[in-house]
């Protein structure tokens, strides 16, 4: 085995094991915000060291360049994705809405 597929082997299985222990969490967070933490997490850390390992391996050939597109996507567009997924859970019933930097007003 050379130190060329070691890399790639070691990218591949810490982009992976990255990607499992996100969903994981996913699945043992108690609220939908802790979630959101994990599901940010596998848009970001798994995808680069995947894609590492895909560069490595793929170099700047046609693969390699939408590799690198499409983990630019993710990382430019999962931030955005999260806030907006946050925002639309943020606790809205009884007509109650929340601001941030204003004290909250208890119901009575």
């Amino acid at each position: 085995m050379s130190a060329h597929d070691l890399a790639i082997d070691v990218l591949l299985g810490l982009g992976a094991g990255i990607e499992l222990l996100c969903c994981a969490g996913v699945l043992l967070a108690r609220d939908t915000l802790d979630r959101l933490h994990y599901s940010a997490a596998a848009a970001t850390l798994g995808p680069v060291l995947i894609a590492a390992a895909i560069l490595i391996d793929e170099s700047l050939s046609s693969s390699g360049i939408t590799t690198l597109v499409v983990v630019a996507f993710l990382i430019a567009l999962g931030p955005g994705l999260t806030i907006a997924t946050a925002r639309a859970t943020h606790p809205r019933h009884e007509d109650r809405v929340l601001r941030l930097g204003e004290p909250e007003e208890e119901p009575g």
